[in-house]
C-alpha cells in the first residue's frame, strides 16, 4: 500500500463513522430551505448534503450530488473558486467563517449567503474532510430598509473590484454616512465594509491563480498596486500566502 492510499483510508474510515452521525440529522437540514448543507471528504468531494443545496445546482435527488466537487455542479465562474477553498481549508486545517458570497438560485437568480466552513478532524488531530452551511441573507426591507441600497453597491464592487474603492466612495453609493454603512453592512451581512470591499478580488484571486503565471500579475490583475499589501491580504484572508496556495493547488492536481 502507497504512502497517499495508507493516508487516505483511515481518513475515509473515521469520515464515515462520522457520516453515521450526520445522517440522524438529515430530516432537520433537509426543513431547511435557507440554508444549503454539506460534508466533504478529503477530496472537496460531497459525501452528505441536504436537499437545499441538491435543488440549488438544479437535481431532483441529493444522491445526484454525491461524489461530485462543487465545480463539477456550479458553473464554472463560482465552482473554481469553491473547490480551490475546500481543498485550502482541507490542506491548511483552517476554518473560513462568514465568507460573502454570491450564489445561483433556482430560476438562475444571484443571490447573497454567508458561507462557513468547518474542517473536520479525527482524533490524532488529521483532517478527514470539512462540513458547511451557506445562509442566505434575505433580509426584509421592512425590517432592513438599508438593504437595497447596500445590495446595490455590494454588485457595484463585484463589478468593479480592479477600481479603486474606498469607504467614503462606498457610503455615498449607499447614500449613507461612514458610520451607518459600517452599522448597516454589520447588521445585513454580519461583514465590515472592508470585508465587504476586498472580498472580490481575493474572489477573483483565487480564480487567476489557477491559470495565471506570476503572483504579481494576479495582484495587478485583481487591483492591487503593491505586491506585498496583496500577500499580507491574502494570507489573512486564507490562511497562507498566494504562492503557497499555488503551489497546493498544482500539488492537488499531480495527485
Amino acid at each position: 500500500m502507497n504512502t497517499l492510499a495508507a493516508t487516505l483510508e483511515p481518513a475515509a474510515a473515521t469520515l464515515a463513522g462520522m457520516l453515521a452521525h450526520f445522517t440522524l440529522l438529515e430530516p432537520v437540514f433537509d426543513a431547511m430551505p435557507d440554508v444549503a448543507f454539506f460534508i466533504k471528504d478529503t477530496g472537496a468531494r460531497y459525501v452528505l448534503v441536504n436537499s437545499t443545496l441538491a435543488s440549488r445546482c438544479g437535481f431532483k435527488e441529493k444522491g445526484a450530488l454525491l461524489g461530485k466537487t462543487a465545480e463539477d455542479v456550479f458553473p464554472r465562474r463560482f465552482g473554481r473558486i469553491y473547490t480551490a477553498q475546500d481543498k485550502a481549508i482541507i490542506s491548511v486545517g483552517n476554518p473560513m467563517l462568514d465568507q460573502l458570497e454570491l450564489h445561483l438560485y433556482p430560476g438562475r437568480q444571484p443571490g447573497w449567503c454567508l458561507t462557513c466552513k468547518q474542517p473536520l478532524h479525527d482524533p490524532q488531530g488529521l483532517v478527514v474532510g470539512l462540513a458547511g452551511i451557506s445562509r442566505d441573507l434575505r433580509a426584509d426591507e421592512s425590517s432592513h430598509p438599508a438593504y437595497s441600497k447596500l445590495a446595490a453597491a455590494v454588485q457595484y464592487i463585484q463589478d468593479n473590484y480592479v477600481q479603486p474603492l474606498n469607504l467614503k466612495q462606498l457610503a455615498g453609493m449607499a447614500d449613507m454616512s461612514v458610520a451607518q454603512l459600517e452599522r448597516y453592512c454589520h447588521k445585513v451581512f454580519h461583514l465590515t465594509p472592508r470585508q465587504v470591499l476586498l472580498k472580490p478580488r481575493l474572489d477573483a484571486a483565487t480564480a487567476l491563480l489557477v491559470t495565471t503565471d506570476r503572483v504579481t500579475d494576479v495582484a495587478a490583475l485583481c487591483g492591487y498596486t503593491d505586491h506585498s499589501a496583496f500577500t499580507r491580504q491574502f494570507k489573512a484572508t486564507v490562511g497562507i500566502t498566494p504562492t503557497e496556495y499555488r503551489m497546493l493547488l498544482h500539488g492537488s492536481a499531480r495527485s
